[in-house]
């Protein structure tokens, strides 16, 4: 089989690559410029170059930072001017990985496009890893539906201590792995707000409400703060932990409350993405990737909106993330916080 793989220099998309080639498959590699971040591809190319020699394949360095810009980077930085919470992993895996990366798998003939995630693909369904601590099955519901039948994941059935295990046994390989691991947002250096400086003035004081609207202290931006955070602002006449509960951009406000004022059982989404027929769905869903899923009923609107209801409370729910929704270790709908 003639199969893309989607190569980054790290040690999870080097063994894919490594137990694609020996499965007997025609591999080509491809490691994919996504933004402009000072000595970060040149690094990574050498690593790519060095395993597609050693496994005596073909590879491409696909420039894509005009679409990773126009679809991941700057809706990042609207959504955090916006006072929500972006979840660029998710857009970068519809539009580009899954997206313009697929659509050069097919124009090169390549029958498959794989890459390094750790989740599984079965009966043209996204399925949990095996390894449940570093599952991406969350990361990868945005995917478009259609999508599915090109995807192959080598790693879904490993667990990374034996990827890892795996790599260390060959010598080309030793030292991918014990490189350090990629951070989780490929273009954050240290901070997000480091980012958002870029474009716009992040340390603008305003003021800081209670949830009946009296002005309660100060804070240093509104962008510095997301749904959930207790620190970094001030709470005049309370000795109890407060935590952000909503933000008014425009008036760059911050309502803070108690963690009880957290608890969240209804919540709306928007462009809700489905890989099952379905109208109603009794399943369970995570409100964030670390987060436990809980049980809920979600009803899904002709307009691609859907009203879940959760049968226990979350905390900290956060606009502009991504609700996951499974059926077992199956996932079955994706949509976007509202």
């Amino acid at each position: 089989m003639k199969i893309l793989m989607a190569m980054s220099g790290g040690v999870d998309s080097t063994v894919s690559a490594y137990k694609l080639k020996n499965e007997g498959h025609e591999v080509i590699g491809c490691y994919m410029k996504l933004h402009g971040k000072a000595n970060y591809h040149e690094e990574n190319i050498k690593k790519v170059q060095k395993v597609a020699n050693f496994l005596q394949i073909p590879y491409h360095i696909l420039d894509l930072q005009e679409d990773f810009k126009n679809k991941v980077y700057m809706p990042f930085v609207d959504t955090y001017k916006e006072g929500k919470t972006p979840n660029p992993c998710a857009l970068c895996n519809r539009f580009i990985k899954l997206g313009k990366l697929l659509e050069f798998a097919k124009s090169l003939g390549c029958e498959k496009l794989a890459t390094g995630h750790y989740a599984r693909i079965e009966n043209n369904l996204i399925h949990t890893a095996i390894d449940e601590n570093k599952d991406q099955s969350y990361f990868l519901a945005s995917a478009d539906k259609e999508a599915l039948k090109y995807l192959l994941f080598p790693l879904g059935k490993m667990k990374k201590e034996e990827v890892k295990q795996f790599a260390s046994t060959i010598d080309v390989l030793k030292s991918f792995a014990s490189q350090k691991e990629s951070s989780e947002i490929c273009f954050v250096e240290n901070t997000y707000v480091q980012i958002l400086d870029q474009f716009m003035d992040t340390k603008i004081p305003g003021e800081v409400l209670n949830s009946s609207g009296k002005i309660i202290g100060k804070h240093e931006g509104y962008m510095h703060y997301t749904i959930g955070k207790r620190r970094g602002f001030e709470v005049r006449g309370t000795h109890e932990p407060h935590f952000v509960l909503k933000i008014n951009p425009k008036q760059n406000q911050i309502v803070v409350g108690t963690k009880e004022e957290l608890k969240v059982s209804e919540f709306s989404l928007k462009n809700i993405n489905l890989f099952i027929d379905a109208k109603e769905l009794d399943c369970e869903v995570k409100i964030r990737y670390r987060s436990k899923s809980t049980p809920c009923k979600v009803i899904i609107n002709d307009d691609k909106s859907a009203k879940i209801s959760l049968k226990d409370p979350v905390y900290g729910l956060a606009s502009g993330q991504m609700a996951v929704f499974y059926n077992a270790d199956k996932v079955i709908a994706s949509g976007f916080i509202e």
